[in-house]
């Protein structure tokens, strides 16, 4: 099975990779048309594209600016580790083992609004681009033209090496929709957290997006590749909800005092 999550805002190239077998992104070669349109970009104007500080528009005008391959872990990172956040606090890439670096290279991805489609070592420069961002490009109005071309055979590409015809949507939907899903060649499952509030089992955004890294990291770590095993998950008081699933959308739910 492969699964995919989400890139985060939060970044981190201070602390070291933990690991020297790094990759190169597949698609640097789309992500320079990217760069070089940014880059002609204003601080205030990118402020107004991404909706964002001047001082984050600042700090961003600057990254694209310097970013140039080749990419080295001198000047760069892996995907897994320099992103950082809910997700990434559940997921602990840093601490994978050699083992499980080489399964989630075959088995899990990172969609991206600047790199398309990322495995967890290939290298990174930092940069902010979020894949709802309606950036004008060669292909249409907005970054979904731009990938879903590209990003929609590797993916049924990734799945079908996988060794299993189904893909575990941990994505969020602004990023998932980059994605053609009627012309993926497999089953998708999206598994949902919903945690116990007032007696009442609602999706809470801090929790849900940790727990769907932590379900990122169990499939690595148990090289699970039996769909029929997603719902043996119990990670941090999460249970399989039969009653609540339909069809392949699978609730998994936590009562407070599991927490």
């Amino acid at each position: 099975m492969l699964s995919v999550i989400s890139p985060a805002k939060t970044l981190d190239f201070e602390t070291p990779s933990t690991t020297d077998d790094v990759t190169q992104p597949t698609f640097l070669s789309h992500s320079q048309p990217l760069i070089d349109i940014l880059r002609d970009y204003s601080p205030q104007q990118i402020s107004e594209l991404m909706g964002i500080s001047d001082k984050l528009a600042g700090l961003n005008a600057a990254r694209f600016k310097e970013w140039q391959p080749p990419f080295t872990l001198s000047n760069a990172k892996p995907a897994a580790q320099a992103f950082q956040g809910d997700v990434y606090t559940g997921l602990q890439a840093e601490l994978f083992s050699d083992s499980d670096n080489r399964y989630a290279q075959s088995h899990l991805r990172i969609l991206s609004g600047l790199y398309g489609l990322l495995r967890p070592l290939d290298l990174i420069q930092a940069y902010r681009l979020e894949m709802g961002t309606k950036l004008a490009n060669s292909a249409g109005s907005d970054l979904y033209a731009y990938w879903k071309p590209i990003l929609t055979p590797a993916l049924d590409e990734a799945i079908s090496e996988s060794g299993s015809n189904v893909l575990v949507n941990l994505a969020s939907n602004e990023y998932f929709k980059a994605v053609d899903t009627k012309k993926l060649n497999a089953r998708i499952i999206t598994p949902v957290f919903k945690d116990e509030k007032n007696g009442t089992f609602k999706i809470i955004s801090f929790y849900a997006k940790k727990a769907r890294g932590l379900m990122s990291a169990w499939l690595i770590k148990e090289q699970i590749n039996d769909p029929d095993r997603l719902q043996d998950f119990t990670v941090a008081g999460y249970r399989f909800n039969a009653a609540s699933s339909q069809g392949d959308t699978f609730v998994f739910t936590r009562k407070e005092t599991d927490r």
